[in-house]
């Protein structure tokens, strides 16, 4: 990350979290020293997003993915709990399965999709923007893994 070209760097970061101030941001202060600097610095530069800006990387955001055996009841639930989600605060349910075994992925998200319906829409507005800083958080760790970082 901190060798690539700019172009580069902020391609590979927009498939963390679809920001471009967020990854011109995190492009912009590189060299990082270490790993955990470069992480710290995709948390500040998270949470200092505008609405719009989340509104831009929720645009972009896929539906959290679950194992391929899922039942097909479980997805019509789940297909109802998104419904629902989407109606009540206008934007797709995120939520960072970092650590969840893959068999209680299904139980996890209908357990927080539900859960936070309940919140007002500032309260999810937070919610939503702390789930979207661990998703890119998690995708960067991921990524600096892959290139051997």
């Amino acid at each position: 990350m901190n060798d690539a070209p700019g172009p580069d760097a902020e391609r590979a970061l927009l498939s963390c979290l679809h920001s471009p101030r967020w990854a011109r941001l995190l492009t912009g202060h590189r060299p990082y020293p270490d790993t955990a600097s470069l992480l710290a610095a995709a948390d500040e530069a998270a949470y200092d997003l505008s609405p719009e800006e989340i509104a831009e990387a929720l645009a972009s955001e896929p539906l959290p993915s679950l194992p391929e055996d899922t039942y097909s009841a479980a997805h019509t639930a789940l297909n109802a709990a998104h419904a629902a989600y989407e109606a009540r605060f206008g934007h797709v349910f995120v939520l960072c399965l970092d650590g969840v075994p893959e068999n209680e992925a299904l139980d996890r998200v209908l357990e927080n999709i539900r859960s936070r319906l309940a919140n007002d829409p500032e309260e999810e507005h937070a919610v939503t923007r702390d789930q979207l800083r661990l998703l890119a958080r998690e995708r960067l760790s991921n990524a600096l893994r892959g290139a051997g970082l």
